[in-house]
């Protein structure tokens, strides 16, 4: 039998009624918390209901930054913890992650300054991670970098490093490292409910979605790492917990790549709604990026909203000479981001990306909220 086929590993499976840890989800958070744990020497199980990285992580805008717009929030902790995380990511996995370098245009001399602050401050926090320096470019070079850029009345701008990754396939390369480490990782296996003794959390039941067939293992750890459904997970230990996430969608552009020429990617440094979009070349074509819109529902194939392509499509015809039109787009994708914020009013793009981990009176373990770049570190805050 092949040890890691799946007969192999469902009949792991049914013999080990027990396990040190079972995680809850098999994208970015969950993957990242079985291979540490499984590194740690503990008997991880982890279950994922779909595919590894079928939801939120691998429909990201495909970056691995640190995070330029919290600069101008003063979180330079967090900025500093996410190039920290971007550098880690560099050296372990360079056949995923890799560097880019992204060009931000500025109307004004004194707007090309401001950037040029902000951006010295960015290779400073990355310290000796920097992938390289930022410089100045005066109106031709903007043009030499980004031909495809309309840079009538530009003053310059500024060109900067980050890192551009494979989302979907780091996913599977956590997977098959924590495989690897000793851990149980099925997918097509759904959560069903927790089984809660003397009011505890002392396991879960389990549903293969391919077969029907059912489990129930106990555990002395159950890590609810189930992203934008993270809540409903909650409240099968709690009915009465309180809601800590907020969802909020993020719709991608997929065009040809002729529509902006280069290797170096676009920050378009403020939208109409107050928010940055990237402009990135992407395995031969241009991915043109995001929205963040407020969803009361978690689909799990979300799908654009009214109004968030015409508006990447508008932002997009503001900042290029020949700008795509509908019959331009070659693919949309869509993701949930899991904020941490609980329902109520206001501007998503205001809520924290970071996250928290919770225990509950129950001793559920929840990782809630968070993103790729900081899915190695999901301590409590």
């Amino acid at each position: 039998m092949n040890p890691h086929g799946r007969d192999a590993l469902i009949a792991r499976l049914s013999a080990t009624p027990e396990w040190d840890i079972v995680i809850i989800g098999g994208g970015a958070t969950g993957l990242g918390c079985a291979v540490d744990a499984a590194a740690r020497g503990y008997a991880v199980l982890l279950v994922e209901a779909r595919d590894f990285a079928a939801g939120t992580s691998s429909r990201s805008t495909k970056l691995i930054h640190g995070g330029v717009r919290y600069l101008a929030q003063a979180r330079f902790g967090l900025v500093r913890e996410a190039l920290h995380e971007r550098a880690h990511l560099l050296r372990n996995a360079p056949a995923l992650v890799h560097p880019l370098r992204f060009v931000v245009p500025a109307r004004t001399r004194l707007g090309r300054a401001a950037l040029g602050v902000g951006l010295g401050l960015y290779d400073r926090l990355a310290a000796e991670g920097g992938v390289g320096r930022s410089v100045t470019l005066d109106p031709a070079g903007l043009h030499a970098a980004l031909p495809g850029l309309r840079d009538e009345g530009l003053a310059g701008g500024m060109a900067y490093w980050d890192a551009q990754f494979d989302d979907a396939g780091l996913a599977l390369a956590l997977a098959r490292t924590a495989a690897r480490l000793g851990a149980l990782v099925l997918n097509h296996c759904a959560l069903s409910a927790l089984v809660v003794e003397a009011e505890q959390v002392r396991g879960v039941r389990l549903r293969d979605t391919l077969s029907g067939r059912e489990w129930t293992v106990a555990a002395r750890c159950v890590v609810n790492a189930a992203g934008v459904w993270g809540d409903a997970v909650r409240r099968l230990a709690d009915p009465a917990a309180v809601p800590s996430l907020r969802p909020s969608q993020g719709v991608h552009l997929v065009v040809d790549g002729d529509f902006l020429p280069g290797r170096d990617a676009l920050l378009v440094p403020r939208t109409a709604d107050g928010r940055v979009l990237f402009m990135i070349p992407w395995l031969g074509k241009l991915l043109i990026g995001t929205t963040d819109t407020a969803r009361d529902d978690t689909p799990d194939e979300p799908a654009p909203l009214a109004g968030e392509i015409d508006f990447l499509l508008a932002t997009a015809a503001q900042w290029l000479r020949r700008p795509p039109a509908l019959a331009d787009v070659r693919s949309v994708f869509a993701g949930l981001r899991p904020l941490l914020g609980g329902p109520g009013g206001g501007a998503t793009g205001r809520l924290s990306r970071e996250h928290r981990v919770e225990v509950s009176p129950q001793g559920l373990v929840s990782v809630l909220g968070g993103d790729w770049l900081l899915y190695t570190s999901p301590r409590p805050r």
